[in-house]
């Protein structure tokens, strides 16, 4: 990740690094030679896989496999299925990072990292907090009361507060901080007129969850139905059609990275 923050790094260098771990390597030759990219021949070189991705898309691949390679050795209650949050995690940041690319919104280099961290804090409970977390658990899917309000009643903060608290303490820029910590109360917009990156975390969210890519298991998955959510973005049918589309390639030859 520091390599590729440089501004004069090679994809000469950039594949020497990755040809050194073998999961990444494999698991972007995967994606080169998927259905997404549509090659005719198979892509044997690591670096000429590079090359077809691009700096962004090499970026945005090697953190969600090295964060969720990260969180599977974190031992979680039985409660807790890590392969959901890791779903959850990754669609909704490729598609946060989708809908930055066609939307006039704050930040938008940081939005793929803001959907991939949008909800660590709920990790974090569940694993330094576990009897409060089965807590939480029992009000929100017994009776029935929102998420948000069940993490306040037991713990007193909630875990977009807790999600941005350990993104700072981990150095990460004060946009993505804020963008996390506002995806479920996002401001309606940002000074400059643009859409605050809270409300793409937000919809991305609100869609991944609609269409079963939720952490907690229905009814746990909240948000509207279907696509409804991406309007209000100022979103067309036709754009929405083309971004559910690539969403759907992309998250396809992705997700078997982060089940």
């Amino acid at each position: 990740m520091a390599s590729l923050a440089g501004e004069d790094v090679s994809f000469s260098k950039l594949g020497d690094l990755i040809e050194k771990d073998t999961v990444i390597a494999a698991n972007l030759l995967h994606v080169v030679n998927s259905a997404l990219y549509a090659r005719r021949g198979t892509i044997n070189s690591v670096r000429h896989a590079l090359s077809l991705l691009g700096m962004n898309k090499l970026r945005n691949a090697a953190l969600g496999m090295s964060i969720s390679r990260m969180w599977n050795q974190v031992v979680t209650p039985a409660s807790w299925s890590m392969a959901r949050f890791d779903m959850h995690s990754a669609a909704a940041a490729m598609l946060s990072d989708l809908l930055a690319q066609r939307v006039s919104v704050s930040y938008p280099e940081g939005a793929f990292v803001a959907g991939l961290l949008h909800d660590i804090g709920r990790l974090l409970i569940a694993v330094g907090l576990t009897e409060q977390y089965e807590q939480i658990l029992d009000l929100h899917q017994g009776g029935g009361f929102p998420l948000l309000e069940c993490e306040q009643r037991v713990l007193g903060f909630t875990h977009p507060e807790l999600s941005a608290e350990a993104l700072a303490l981990w150095n990460l820029p004060e946009p993505i901080q804020t963008a996390v910590r506002g995806h479920h109360v996002p401001p309606s917009a940002s000074q400059t007129g643009d859409l605050p990156l809270s409300r793409l975390v937000q919809a991305a969210d609100q869609y991944v969850n609609s269409i079963g890519i939720s952490i907690l298991l229905p009814p746990g998955g909240q948000g509207p139905a279907g696509p409804a959510v991406l309007p209000s973005l100022g979103l067309d049918a036709r754009r929405i059609e083309s971004l559910i589309q690539e969403f759907n390639a992309e998250f396809e030859a992705m997700s078997s990275f982060f089940r």
